[in-house]
């Protein structure tokens, strides 16, 4: 039986997009737990351990989807830039994937923290570059294929752009969760506290934002409408 590789390609872009939204929605439920002052430290911490778990799935598929999309957009020819570019990104892809792992493996620790600030780094040079490509692309300017019936796929990437601009606010919060709970460790403390139901509120107005802009990028990838 021959399988044709864009429909493999296709089969694990779903796969991504549905680890990135389903992954957000646990970290999401499980943070009530994990700011409940009410819960003692050691229940929180679990449900911290649980977050952290469940948003590793979360964040492989963030990382997969662009590679993915890149990939079927060559073979589509919405996108001129194949062969040994597309080597070379699924190589840059895959160092970035086991920076974001290896910051998972080491996160209770000082080195997680600054792996997971290097690959917040990642993410600076990405977005930016990401809107250029996209919002040129519809403008007229980028090497996108934008035309009539095709600027779904440029819009699709600048959307996925601000969607990482979301996720790289969440990833903050998640980050100063191992500081928080590490003074907390030491003994009450109602500043730490406040910062955390503080940013946690700030995290779930976010959350909702970043499930519309998911849903967008699904209802375009899907629907093709312009």
């Amino acid at each position: 039986m021959d399988i044709e590789p864009v429909l493999v390609l296709r089969w694990l872009h779903i796969l991504a997009m549905v680890y990135w939204l389903g992954g957000e929605w646990g970290v999401f439920q499980t943070s009530y737990n994990v700011t409940n002052p009410r819960l003692s430290l050691d229940e929180r911490r679990r449900h911290m351990e649980t977050a952290y778990r469940i948003d590793i799935l979360a964040r492989t598929g963030i990382i997969l989807l662009l590679p993915l999309g890149l990939h079927m957009g060559h073979i589509y020819g919405l996108q001129p830039y194949g062969g040994g570019y597309l080597t070379a990104m699924w190589l840059a892809v895959g160092a970035w994937m086991a920076l974001c792992w290896a910051a998972f493996f080491t996160r209770e620790t000082d080195t997680g923290i600054r792996l997971t600030k290097i690959d917040e780094y990642v993410r600076f040079i990405l977005i930016p570059l990401i809107f250029i490509v996209g919002i040129g692309s519809l403008l007229g300017h980028g090497p996108l294929e934008a035309g009539e019936g095709n600027r779904w796929y440029a819009t699709k990437l600048t959307l996925y752009g601000f969607a990482l601009c979301i996720g790289l606010g969440l990833r903050f919060i998640m980050r100063a969760w191992t500081v928080r709970f590490r003074r907390l460790a030491m003994g009450p403390n109602p500043a730490e506290e406040a910062a955390l139901t503080r940013e946690i509120g700030w995290g779930r107005m976010m959350a909702y934002v970043y499930w519309i802009t998911i849903s967008g990028i699904c209802f375009l990838g899907t629907v093709k409408p312009f």
